[in-house]
C-alpha cells in the first residue's frame, strides 16, 4: 500500500511544475460526453454527478453520484479508483481528500441550522463544526464535555443526528426526544451525561434525513466532525487539538 501511494505521490511531484494548472482547466463538451457515455451504467445505479480536469495531464476526476471518485482518461476505455496524492513541503497531500473536502463543504452548507442542535461561540465566531452525533456513543459523549471550552475559544458547534444502530433504535429515541425537546442542547447535554429522560418522539423529525446525509458524505462511526472547509474527522478530538486542526 505504501509503495504505491509512493511511487503515484513521486510521479506527481516530478510533474507538478506542468500539471497543477490543468486541474482548473475546463473540461471539453466532448470529453465530458465520452465520459458519461462509457462510465454510466444505471442498471447498475453509477450515474455521473460531476467530471473536473485532474492535476494529471489528459486524466479527469469522475465523481459518481453516492459513488466513489475515479480518475479516467478522455475517452473513458481507462480509470483508476483511488486516491492521488501530491508531496509538497508539508509532505504527502492527498488531492482527491481535498476534492471530496469541498462536496462536504457544499452539501453541509445546505443544512439548516435550524435543523441542528447548536452550541453557539461565546463571542466572536471564529469557526465552527459540525458534528454528527448518537448520544449511546462514549466518545460522542467525552465530545460533548469539550463543547463548552470549544464555545469559549470561539468555535460554534453543530449537531447532527446519526443513530448508529439505525433509524428506529434506541439511539434513534433518544436522539429524537433531544431533538423534538422544548429545550435540545438542555435535554442532549442530559442524555449525553447519562441522565435518564423519557422518550419523546415527535413528528417530522430530521433525524432520518440527517441519518442518511451522514451515510453519503462516507460517515461510519460517530462522532464524525466536519469542519467548515469540509474536511472529516472520523473520530474523538480534545479541544485543544481541534484548535489546531481548524488553524485557530
Amino acid at each position: 500500500m505504501f509503495n504505491r501511494v509512493f511511487i503515484a505521490a513521486a510521479f506527481v511531484t516530478l510533474s507538478a511544475v506542468s500539471l497543477l494548472a490543468r486541474a482548473e482547466d475546463p473540461v471539453p463538451a466532448e470529453v465530458a460526453d465520452s465520459l458519461r457515455q462509457m462510465l454510466e451504467s444505471p442498471a447498475n445505479g453509477l450515474k455521473v454527478a460531476s467530471i473536473e480536469a485532474s492535476e494529471i495531464a489528459g486524466m479527469y476526476a469522475v465523481q459518481f453520484q453516492d459513488g466513489p471518485l475515479v480518475y479516467a482518461n478522455a475517452s473513458g476505455q481507462f480509470f483508476i479508483v483511488g486516491d492521488l496524492f501530491t508531496v509538497g513541503p508539508a509532505g504527502y497531500v492527498n488531492l482527491a481528500e481535498k476534492q471530496r473536502d469541498g462536496m462536504r463543504a457544499e452539501e453541509m452548507a445546505a443544512v439548516d441550522t435550524s435543523d441542528m442542535i447548536v452550541f453557539p461561540a461565546q463571542g466572536e465566531t471564529l469557526s465552527h463544526i459540525s458534528v454528527f452525533t448518537d448520544v449511546t456513543c462514549f466518545y460522542c459523549q467525552k465530545l460533548h464535555r469539550e463543547v463548552s471550552e470549544l464555545n469559549k475559544r470561539g468555535v460554534e458547534v453543530r449537531y447532527l443526528a446519526y443513530p448508529r444502530a439505525g433509524i428506529g433504535s434506541e439511539g434513534y429515541r433518544k436522539l429524537a426526544t433531544a431533538w423534538c425537546a422544548d429545550n435540545p442542547p438542555l435535554i442532549l447535554t442530559r442524555l449525553k451525561n447519562g441522565e435518564s429522560v423519557p422518550d419523546n418522539v415527535c413528528k417530522d423529525t430530521p433525524i432520518e434525513e440527517q441519518y442518511q446525509l451522514g451515510q453519503s458524505l462516507g460517515v461510519r462511526g460517530t462522532p464524525a466532525i466536519i469542519t467548515a472547509s469540509g474536511q472529516m474527522i472520523p473520530g474523538y478530538q480534545s479541544a485543544d487539538e481541534l484548535m489546531v486542526t481548524l488553524g485557530l
